[in-house]
């Protein structure tokens, strides 16, 4: 089958598959295809079960054919991310320590998923315990960027990015604390929504009160992502956070008119960045205005977001990793021994000053969203960097105190707990992906789809696909014409 279909959308082929124009396993065997021609370039699927998906495709097409009910996702292949729990599949967390490990239970995500009918076909790469925004680990190494793969994907949900970025699979699943859903997806041309804390359930989950954290949907374009977030969304009585609006309400049409929409424009956050990132997002601006936007420079009052998300991330990797560090020091990478360490330097009055610095924060960040509905600002403060370099080391010759400070443009907003998304907003002049973040109200998850579609309406930046891709497409296709 033609690899056309490998980079139609989700919903495209959800609805191709419903009116039997493409079979499951027709869609499947294009996948498979696909991940054969360019993973063991890119390496963005570590896991792979192509058997086993291929068995469920066809169990797919019998059912479609027996006139059962079909979920919103049947039939469309999906990739976890190996920090997932995936029964029966490979987890390995990116750790040696669990090289080998295969859990006998899923994780609430990957459950809901599977209801909906997507079939899973394997785990996507990410850096050792999702620390970090650069995907390499010392199981299955490095993920590269296809639209260069000289360069980094991003992370942590790196091999997510790449595996849609490539045309592998139409929705994966991934995680964000610091910005893993959002920066892979800004450095792959592809969408990647941190949602409201709750608004997708985490369980089974050691810290479920938790709101640092969240699971969300990835995909090619920004109707995907509501796709796959309409059965991922959702109450579940066994998380204590989780938002008791239905996933439903992600099913419902994104159009919107934004005339006269407040929105605040913030070139930098008040942070060093990179000269080629602000002019990929300042060539996007009448974009906005197009839309019918009324476009303020602004920017909130985000003091002390640093150290409440220092401080707060490293008492929950003590928390997750501690007996991980006692037991298997010598197999864990520095940089997660480092914030499990400074978490056990922690003390009581720490973590309550940051409990307190982070609840006036999210008060000063709620007054400036009733000014504005919506802030734009970058998703990372660099574009795509060397693959083999661990992470930035400074920018604008300012020199990083940290491994993620880089990382401060999507960290700065995951502490106010309001929920943001990463869109394709253009290319450097190098051809490297660059992302806007669209920021909403409080657990206004919809609405930040609705901006977020208007302007993929606009641009329809998804559409320039990776080099690599299109360079092994023609050249798969000249083999077959004998060319």
């Amino acid at each position: 089958m033609n690899d056309e279909v490998c980079f139609l959308s989700a919903t495209e082929l959800a609805q191709r598959i419903r009116r039997k124009d493409l079979s499951a396993r027709e869609l499947m065997q294009a996948s498979l295809a696909q991940i054969e021609r360019l993973n063991p370039r890119l390496n963005a699927i570590v896991s792979l079960y192509a058997e086993q998906a291929l068995a469920q495709a066809q169990a797919a097409d019998e059912k479609q054919a027996r006139g059962e009910a079909l979920g919103a996702l049947h039939g469309l292949p999906v990739a976890h991310k190996d920090l997932f729990l995936t029964r029966g599949m490979r987890t390995t967390f990116g750790s040696p320590i669990f090289k080998d490990f295969v859990p006998d239970q899923n994780l609430l995500i990957v459950d809901r998923l599977q209801a909906a009918g997507a079939i899973s076909i394997g785990k996507t790469n990410t850096p050792e315990f999702g620390a970090g925004s650069q995907t390499f680990n010392a199981v299955f190494g490095k993920t590269l960027n296809p639209y260069d793969t000289s360069k980094t994907c991003g992370g942590s949900s790196g091999g997510a990015a790449v595996a849609l970025a490539a045309g592998m699979v139409p929705l994966a699943d991934g995680s964000d604390m610091g910005g893993s859903l959002r920066c892979p997806a800004n450095f792959c041309n592809v969408v990647g929504l941190r949602t409201s804390p709750g608004r997708v359930p985490i369980w089974p989950a050691k810290t479920g009160w938790s709101t640092l954290g969240v699971e969300g949907p990835m995909a090619r374009t920004v109707e995907d992502c509501a796709l796959m977030l309409s059965v991922i969304a959702g109450r579940d009585a066994r998380s204590p956070i989780a938002i008791a609006e239905p996933g439903s309400m992600y099913a419902r049409p994104l159009a919107r008119d934004f005339k006269g929409v407040r929105i605040a424009w913030s070139a930098d956050l008040g942070l060093p960045v990179d000269a080629r990132v602000t002019a990929v997002l300042e060539s996007q601006r009448p974009t906005f205005a197009a839309l019918g936007c009324a476009l303020d420079e602004a920017t909130p009052d985000l003091a002390d977001a640093n150290e409440v998300f220092m401080t707060l991330r490293a008492w929950q990797f003590e928390l997750a990793y501690g007996e991980l560090l006692d037991r298997h020091r010598e197999l864990l990478k520095d940089t997660v021994i480092w914030n499990i360490e400074a978490g056990r330097k922690l003390d009581g009055r720490q973590i309550g000053a940051a409990e307190l610095k982070r609840t006036a924060l999210f008060n000063r960040m709620h007054s400036f969203m009733q000014r504005y509905e919506f802030l734009i600002l970058p998703v990372n403060q660099v574009p795509p960097f060397d693959v083999d370099q661990p992470y930035v080391a400074e920018i604008n010759g300012l020199k990083m105190d940290s491994y993620i400070d880089w990382m401060k443009s999507c960290y700065f907003i995951t502490v106010t707990g309001h929920p943001a998304i990463s869109v394709p907003c253009g290319f450097t002049a190098e051809g490297l992906p660059v992302g806007v973040q669209i920021v909403g109200r409080h657990q206004d998850d919809f609405g930040v789809l609705q901006l977020a579609y208007a302007f993929e309406q606009a641009t329809r930046l998804w559409k320039r696909r990776p080099l690599i891709a299109a360079a092994l497409s023609c050249s798969s296709d000249s083999a077959r014409t004998g060319s």
